[in-house]
């Protein structure tokens, strides 16, 4: 689907309550007064959120004088306008879901129970306003880092003005992360929309959503306001949600999406929106045929696109172009030695724990003359549907691409027991390793919590553990991890067939 520029910035939104006043006063504090600026900073950083406050933070602990510069609300996307205030729906969601289906555990769910919107919306809020004290303005300003709120635009190789105000550094990071990608659709704009940055302000649930991609964040939040009770339809370019994904991991969430009540339009690109009668009519094309439906509103949840415009990264020869971002090598230096990246703005993994890393990466490079590469890290990420999908590594198309020979070994979750006592036997637990070793190459989780399952197969990766040893560490029983376990099981099973074996077992009954 063609792409439009980037979503506009949003303006500051009223407090919506005490507790959004209160994360306002903290990520973007009224009457801010900037400190006296410092003739040459060791490390000025351009973008406050994971990446940026994990850099700032870090290089301040260690008593390096450090810069901060945001133009919006510390915290970034992750804190305001994304995983944090996404979660919160989502467990609300799932709160829902389970109380529809309390019969089949015993419980005597009542004939009618309510849901309250605003509520969801204000425990929301209060989430987000105790999250957003941690990385608050004045702790920040408490650790000894200036942090200026403006607009940073490069002036040179080694200087950036803030809305008139220059600051001169020794190493620079630049880590502004990203924004929402708008499709090019006709009377879009016109007819209105939402993007991650203004859902979560919404006051009223609406009775029709149409959800415009298949992504993570279309996904999620789909089934989310489904559960909610909306009327809601999801529309897609491609033949499967999740294109990144493996292809049965990909169709259990078109499963669990149709279960709770989604009306699905795979291979379908909404052509036209107007408006009529109040409502927001759009046009869906799929193989040659038309349709059109009504709705309330629409939530684009295409992608997102690196936040490049407007550094002037021309005057500090930094190399960029607007759909990859930054430039960087493989210890995230830019084209102009004196500064490095991270994040968003330059990686191709768009997360939270990712962005972090890459900041940390910076430090040690930038400030300590590191040699750490981001290609060494081992980065898990999930999808936070119901069931959740997990991954880390490679995928076997991935390794087949690069002529790796893999095995992968499976286990359905209607096969670990806690799953079942639990009721959330839907998923498999899937781990590829290297032919012939237990090298583990990369793995995939469907499951309720794979979110918090993959962890430990990010840690095996990470710390060199094959699929064996897996299978030699005892796991506590019954957990839903015992999937991981029992992958492992099926990788020692495997070996009993090889000749040594063979010669073992002869040797036994000899």
């Amino acid at each position: 689907m063609p792409l439009t520029s980037l979503a506009a910035l949003p303006a500051r939104v009223p407090p919506r309550g005490a507790d959004d006043a209160e994360r306002l006063d903290n990520v973007s504090p009224a009457g801010w007064r900037s400190p006296p600026p410092r003739p040459v900073y060791e490390l000025l950083v351009i973008g406050a959120g994971p990446a940026g406050l994990m850099a700032a933070r870090a290089a301040a602990a260690l008593g390096v004088h450090v810069a901060l510069v945001e133009r919006h609300q510390l915290g970034g996307v992750s804190l305001n306008d994304g995983c944090i205030p996404s979660k919160s729906l989502i467990r609300t969601g799932r709160l829902l879901a389970d109380m529809r289906n309390a019969v089949n555990f015993g419980a005597l769910a009542p004939a009618e129970f309510g849901f309250d919107f605003p509520a969801a919306m204000r425990r929301m809020r209060r989430i987000t306003a105790r999250i957003s004290r941690t990385d608050s303005a004045m702790n920040l300003a408490r650790e000894g880092i200036h942090l200026f709120f403006g607009t940073a635009r490069f002036s040179g190789a080694d200087t950036v003005d803030v809305d008139g105000l220059p600051l001169r550094f020794r190493k620079a990071l630049i880590a502004t992360g990203s924004r929402s990608a708008l499709p090019d659709i006709p009377g879009l704009a016109e007819a209105g929309f939402l993007t991650n940055e203004t859902v979560f302000d919404l006051q009223v649930l609406p009775h029709s959503l149409l959800v415009i991609g298949g992504g993570p964040l279309g996904c999620e939040l789909a089934q989310a306001f489904a559960r909610f009770g909306s009327r809601t339809l999801i529309s897609h370019s491609e033949p499967l949600f999740l294109p990144r994904e493996e292809r049965d991991a990909a169709q259990m969430v078109s499963d669990a999406l149709a279960r709770d009540g989604v009306e699905i339009h795979l291979n379908s690109t909404v052509t036209k929106v107007w408006m009529e009668g109040g409502h927001k009519v759009v046009e869906l094309v799929s193989d040659g045929n038309t349709a059109t439906t009504r709705v309330d509103d629409i939530l684009t949840g295409i992608g997102r696109m690196p936040a490049v415009l407007g550094l002037n990264l021309e005057a500090a020869g930094v190399a960029y172009d607007a759909v990859a971002g930054i430039h960087v090598d493989d210890f995230l230096r830019t084209s102009n030695p004196r500064i490095y990246a991270a994040g968003d703005v330059c990686l191709a993994h768009q997360y939270t724990n990712t962005a972090q890393a890459s900041a940390r990466i910076v430090v040690r490079n930038a400030l300590f003359f590191g040699r750490q590469r981001m290609s060494t890290l081992t980065i898990p990420w999930c999808t936070y549907t119901d069931p959740e999908v997990a991954h880390v590594g490679l995928y076997v198309k991935e390794a087949r691409q690069r002529r790796i020979p893999v095995k992968t070994f499976t286990v359905p979750m209607h096969d670990v027991n806690r799953a079942i006592a639990d009721g959330e036997d839907d998923g498999f637990v899937k781990i590829h390793v290297r032919e012939g070793t237990d090298k583990i190459l990369g793995a995939t989780i469907v499951a309720r919590h794979a979110g918090e399952m993959i962890n430990s197969i990010s840690l095996a990766m990470a710390a060199g553990i094959g699929l064996g040893t897996l299978a030699n560490a005892m796991h506590a029983y019954p957990t839903q991890g015992e999937g991981i376990r029992q992958a492992a099981d099926a990788y020692l099973r495997s070996r009993l067939a090889t000749p040594w074996s063979a010669l073992a077992r002869r040797w036994l009954r000899r």
